[in-house]
């Protein structure tokens, strides 16, 4: 008996093993398809407050979703035939242009005083000139690019990837209430009034977060398009989309893209313009952390900003971009639970 049962946990172990095994073989396989449906319902949730406060002006709740949804398509659509092609035209003008760009700094005054303060340690016009040629061949950057094939099928699956977020987003967002009712009905009676108060504080403080931040880096983005034009910057609708980019980064999503504006200025146009840009940066950013972001996440989460640095680091190594933006309101629905059940079952104990 003794070895039977042995053999029977054996057994029971490696299948129990196995099981595990093949799940999170699954997972890593579907890993693409599970991020799909996180950022649509990432996404939703924060199309969820327009249509509350369209259902808030009287509007029924089929219209309240219809309009957000015919927005939302419109945007995409503009995005795509309005903004897209002339970015295109303005990635393929760099790098065409980069070489002689890289190549024309050794007449810049910069490079000259950079020269003359650290010319005894490197040759900056030797270097200067390895860059350009490094640029100026084909081969290498088609290595950095990943080859031409690689490229073409990137692009397609960034466009697939961005259609089937959209139509999950909207499919979600017409039937986020739904999908809430269906969750809660899975929760016993007894704490399923409670469960609903904290999901609905949860979600509501997402979709706040979420609108406020893609609202704050439009912001940044549109403005930088504007500074650009109007000082004579290189290239301004594709800085101004890495402005916007990184600037859905928090905390320091901002200066990571006034860096890179300001020295693709520096290179591209010269030293007066990359200067301008450089202090509208520094004020925009004090503008930012002091009117605007306060005004417009205010009421989305209240965490510790120590929790926020954490969050948004950890969140950034693990997922990049979309990890740093979905970590912090994840962050704060932890907090909200460890303070709203945690605590309490510890003090009832």
């Amino acid at each position: 008996m003794r070895i039977q049962n042995a053999f029977r946990a054996g057994l029971i172990g490696s299948l129990g093993v196995g099981l595990g095994i093949v799940l999170m073989t699954a997972v890593q396989s579907l890993a693409t398809v599970l991020t799909y449906i996180f950022i649509a319902l990432f996404l939703s949730l924060g199309l969820d407050p327009a249509v509350k406060w369209l259902m808030s002006k009287k509007l029924p709740k089929w219209a309240a979703i219809l309009t957000v949804v015919i927005v939302v398509v419109g945007a995409v659509v503009g995005i795509l035939f309005a903004i897209v092609p002339m970015m295109v035209d303005q990635i393929v003008s760099l790098w065409n242009t980069l070489p002689a760009e890289i190549t024309s700094l050794k007449t810049k005054d910069w490079i000259a005083l950079i020269d003359k303060q650290f010319g005894g340690f490197i040759d900056v016009n030797q270097v200067i000139s390895e860059v350009g040629k490094f640029f100026g061949d084909p081969a290498n950057i088609s290595k950095i690019a990943g080859g031409a094939l690689a490229v073409g099928v990137g692009v397609a699956n960034a466009l697939t990837g961005t259609l089937i977020v959209v139509i999950l987003t909207l499919y979600f967002t017409a039937s986020l209430q739904t999908i809430k009712n269906t969750a809660y009905s899975l929760v016993p009676q007894s704490k399923r009034e409670k469960f609903i108060e904290m999901s609905e504080e949860i979600t509501g403080g997402v979709g706040k977060y979420v609108v406020g931040q893609i609202a704050l880096a439009a912001l940044n983005g549109v403005l930088a398009f504007i500074m650009l034009n109007l000082i004579g910057g290189k290239q301004a609708l594709l800085f101004a989309f890495l402005a916007f980019l990184f600037a859905l980064i928090p905390l320091i999503g901002t200066v990571m893209a006034s860096i890179i504006v300001t020295l693709g200025q520096l290179v591209l146009a010269d030293g007066q313009v990359a200067i301008i840009i450089g202090i509208y940066f520094l004020i925009y950013m004090q503008v930012e952390a002091y009117v605007f972001s306060p005004k417009i996440m205010n009421k989305a989460i209240s965490i510790p900003g120590s929790i926020v640095v954490i969050a948004a680091l950890a969140g950034g190594t693990l997922m990049g971009i979309l990890g740093a933006l979905v970590a912090i309101p994840i962050a704060a629905s932890i907090v909200l639970i460890i303070k709203e059940v945690v605590i309490p079952a510890q003090n009832e104990a």
